[in-house]
């Protein structure tokens, strides 16, 4: 059918179905301007809006709305895109266009309506998609579909975390069947000790880049294994094995069946290291290789990213659990048991260590990074028994620091303020410094009032949970009242937002309550919090603090000035972090590999008030943002987090609050304005996904993909 003999519907249809549009600000407004309230309650997902709506609606309310235009614009707009030719990519990647990248992952944080991620390292992946689109990679996402997502999260009336499911409609998202090259649908087999695992598979379309899900809720499953994709992160050490031999065996043999030949492998944390294996298998069986020949090639095409700083939060499973999943597969590589369980090992012999899947991962790739130049350094220390007559410095694990798509984080009202000094099309040169010097020649008053009205949409959003959270509480009526009058639109705003882990420290600023009563409780110069975040729901400790966050909320003086809002999620955090003044960060040094919640909030032109860790610990320049701390620990734990507390109330009491309400004739901020330009200028190049990608690109992928050598940077 020629494009414009198609109805609106079908063009809006054809739009819904590729994520391309979760990152264009003027299409996700179209889909809004159909219904308003039909796209809030529908969790903004287009395909449920055009499903209830029908055509005939949409004509009418196309009509009425005078939305033809908007439209046609929106889907040639889309169409130019997925065809262009003169990408990034094309001219850097030319290598991968027969033989793309295979990106592993176990979660895929994309949008809000694709609930199949838990946080950051979802978030991370879903940015690293878009970012390959934008820039023209040929890159193919593998992961699983979670038919129940993660969890939904509400508190109960003494603040502790509750968690439901709820199944997703697989026709009411936008994905489709993947096809082999014959149009067959793809549906791969994974062999255990115990019989075969079945799965078919998704595709989601994601700009210009594929996504591929697996999906156990078939008919030849046991209905044990039918739910084995259901959850996400949930179920004991069994269920988990049996997710990661899906996404890592499973995926390599998916990809085959599409008739996809990866170039190169990156695993995405140790959870996906399976593939390796599976790609050795292929090797063996394609090209009469013996193992370590297989191995010496695949490990050569293979990229490993690791994310978790702490030898604790690495997978490990039990010899039981890796015979009766791995068994199989060991048998066609001609690796005993012994043999096997080596390559989970750091010492090989030593038969009772774990088997580790990041000591897998790091056996079956050449290329390793962490994922800030501070968890370079971790990483190399917690790995370096794996080679104990290398020294330290030596160990093969580089970093490349992690960063956020800019046009999923970015503001609508910042972009135009951007579009206005920044050069012709920037927002294609993002990882580029030069693109953004002109920053500085931001009207400080369009910028403050631009931030200013971010702000004043995060209040309304935030009453308006705090009311429906009231609601589902069976609160009164008058206490639901007052709830829309929470925060005050001049008041620094402080955001604290991440998984709620204890090493995160949720609840530093506690420590000192009197101090901080009377900073919230200041006439002239008050000071708010934002609270919200998940626990994981086996983590009790983790819970533990979030239901003492809660409690505060509900304590005098701080009620109405230190809020929580429940069941975080990608629309959640994209309010925040394009509202709040500050972003405050206080994790345990150096247990934070990267973050990058805080580069969303810099895009914004909102200031970061965090520990010397992760990301910020090689972005903070005095005059950026602000610093918890010299960035030095304490052996004691407790002497760091009181250290750490006191650093925290020092810096917003002498630091961040007198710079915020230092105003001038025009009551402009005018010192803050300048740290808010220079945070965007000095780092909004750096810390983007577009850049991250980028290195992956010139560092790992084109030597991976062409078998040249590669000194990864430290």
């Amino acid at each position: 059918m020629a494009i414009q003999n198609k109805t609106l519907f079908d063009k809006l249809t054809e739009l819904g179905g590729n994520l391309w549009w979760s990152w264009q600000p003027e299409v996700t407004q179209v889909f809004r301007d159909l219904d308003p309230a039909q796209w809030t309650e529908l969790g903004h997902n287009p395909i449920r809006l055009l499903d209830q709506m029908g055509a005939d609606r949409v004509e009418r309310r196309a009509t009425e709305a005078g939305l033809h235009t908007r439209i046609n614009w929106a889907y040639r707009r889309w169409h130019e895109y997925m065809e262009a030719t003169d990408s990034w990519g094309a001219t850097h990647a030319g290598v991968l266009g027969q033989r793309p990248t295979a990106y592993f992952s176990a979660e895929f944080g994309i949008h809000e309506s694709l609930p199949i991620y838990s946080g950051g390292l979802g978030v991370l992946a879903g940015d690293h998609l878009k970012s390959s689109s934008d820039l023209g990679i040929p890159l193919v996402g593998v992961g699983l579909f979670y038919s129940q997502g993660y969890f939904t999260q509400s508190l109960d009336s003494n603040g502790w975390q509750q968690e439901t499911y709820a199944d997703l409609d697989p026709e009411l998202l936008p994905m489709a069947p993947a096809q082999t090259p014959h149009g067959d649908p793809v549906v791969i087999q994974v062999d255990t000790r115990s019989g075969p695992i079945y799965a078919r598979v998704w595709q989601v379309n994601v700009g210009r880049v594929r996504l591929l899900l697996l999906d156990t809720n078939v008919d030849r499953n046991s209905e044990e294994d039918r739910k084995l994709t259901s959850r996400l992160y949930g179920g004991d050490q069994r269920t988990r094995i049996r997710q990661e031999i899906l996404l890592g065996i499973g995926g390599v043999r998916a990809l085959e069946v599409m008739g996809i030949q990866p170039g190169v492998i990156h695993m995405n944390e140790g959870h996906s290291a399976f593939a390796g294996l599976e790609a050795i298998r292929q090797r063996m069986h394609d090209d009469a290789m013996p193992f370590d020949s297989a191995l010496r090639e695949t490990a050569a095409m293979s990229v490993f990213t690791t994310h978790t700083p702490v030898p604790a939060g690495h997978d490990r499973f039990s010899g039981e659990l890796i015979q009766e999943h791995i068994g199989p597969l060991a048998d066609q590589l001609g690796l005993s048991h012994d043999a096997l369980m080596g390559l989970g090992r750091v010492e090989p012999n030593n038969h009772g260590e774990l088997f580790c899947m990041t000591v897998l991962a790091l056996k079956v790739t050449r290329r390793a990074n962490a994922v800030s130049s501070l968890h370079g350094v971790v990483s190399r220390r917690m790995w370096a028994p794996l080679q104990p007559w290398t020294s330290e410095d030596e160990i093969p694990i580089g970093h490349i620091t992690n960063g956020v798509h800019v046009p999923t984080w970015l503001a609508a009202q910042m972009r135009m303020l951007y579009d206005r000094v920044l050069p012709l099309s920037w927002y294609l040169r993002t990882g580029e410094p030069e693109v953004w010097a002109p920053v500085e020649h931001l009207s400080a008053g369009e910028l403050w009032e631009t931030h200013q009205t971010l702000k004043n949409r995060l209040i309304t959003y935030a009453r308006n949970r705090l009311q429906k959270q009231a609601r589902r509480l069976e609160a009164s009526e008058s206490t639901i009242a007052e709830l829309g009058s929470v925060l005050d639109p001049q008041a620094l705003t402080i955001g604290f937002a991440r998984r709620f882990a204890p090493y995160k420290r949720a609840d530093l600023i506690f420590r000192d309550l009197e101090e901080l009563r009377r900073l919230v409780s200041s006439d002239d110069r008050p000071i708010q919090f934002i609270y919200a975040g998940k626990s994981h729901p086996a983590d009790n400790p983790g819970k533990q603090i979030l239901q003492r966050v809660f409690h505060i909320t509900q304590e005098a003086p701080f009620k109405g000035r230190v809020i929580f809002l429940d069941d975080y999620d990608i629309n959640l955090a994209r309010h925040l972090v394009q509202g709040v003044d500050v972003w405050l960060n206080n994790p345990r040094r150096p247990l934070e590999a990267s973050g990058t919640s805080g580069q969303k909030v810099l895009l914004n032109g909102a200031l970061n008030l965090s520990i010397l860790d992760g990301w910020w610990a090689e972005a903070y320049d005095g005059s950026n943002g602000f610093a918890i701390g010299s960035g030095r620990t304490h052996v004691n734990q407790d002497i760091q987090d009181a250290r750490d507390a006191e650093s925290l109330l020092r810096v917003l009491t002498q630091e961040v609050v007198p710079l915020f309400y230092e105003r001038d004739h025009d009551d402009l901020p005018q010192g803050w304005i300048r740290r808010m330009k220079r945070a965007v200028r000095t780092l909004g190049w750096r810390f983007n996904a577009d850049r991250m990608v980028m290195d992956y690109v010139r560092e790992s992928y084109v030597p991976a993909a062409g078998g040249l050598s590669c000194q990864m940077r430290k």
